[in-house]
């Protein structure tokens, strides 16, 4: 079992840079799990690792001009094509949650109209959920279990698919 490092409030201000007194708040509405030795809070590596994990949650945002092709609307991100649905037209930001995606080795018959395949450039493990890059043309994040790491045996430059639905992509200006 590997030992784990302790952080003071203080000591997690100065990685994050931002001031003591936020992260009491973080701490305090839960954004930031601490543990309690006595009088005084510590965060573990653990923990920090989980805050982390969890605020790259915000990722998959990207600035993308929307288009009609067959009869379906489409957000351009650089040359990869989204498929979304929304009444707004011309410049927008998507965002896909990348709890939504859904990793695969190989295609599958399905409702999700969104199909990238890609190779896997960054993996953050954490002690359940590990975050998964994967270029489709632009960086997609996914959420996973570790179990499903293993049983994919995800690594870092495997060819995988990114699959997740229309209605998965949130459109605004």
């Amino acid at each position: 079992m590997k030992e784990d490092i302790l952080y003071t409030p203080e000591e997690i201000a100065q990685k994050l840079k931002i001031t003591k007194g936020t992260v009491y708040e973080m701490i305090k509405r839960s954004d930031l799990e601490a543990h309690r030795i006595g009088r005084h809070l510590r965060i573990s590596q653990a923990q920090f690792d989980t805050y982390l994990l969890q605020t790259r949650g915000q990722a998959n945002i990207f600035e993308a001009v929307l288009g009609q092709e067959n009869g379906e609307t489409l957000a351009k991100v650089g040359s990869v094509k989204i498929s979304v649905d929304t009444a707004l037209q011309g410049k927008v930001k998507i965002s896909i949650p990348p709890e939504n995606i859904i990793l695969s080795k190989g295609t599958f018959v399905s409702s999700a109209r969104n199909i990238h395949q890609g190779t896997v450039t960054e993996i953050i493990n954490t002690d359940s959920k590990v975050m998964v890059t994967v270029d489709i043309g632009i960086p997609i994040k996914a959420m996973i279990t570790s179990k499903s790491l293993g049983e994919l045996e995800i690594k870092k430059d495997a060819k995988l698919f990114v699959v997740f639905k229309t209605m998965s992509v949130r459109v605004y200006k």
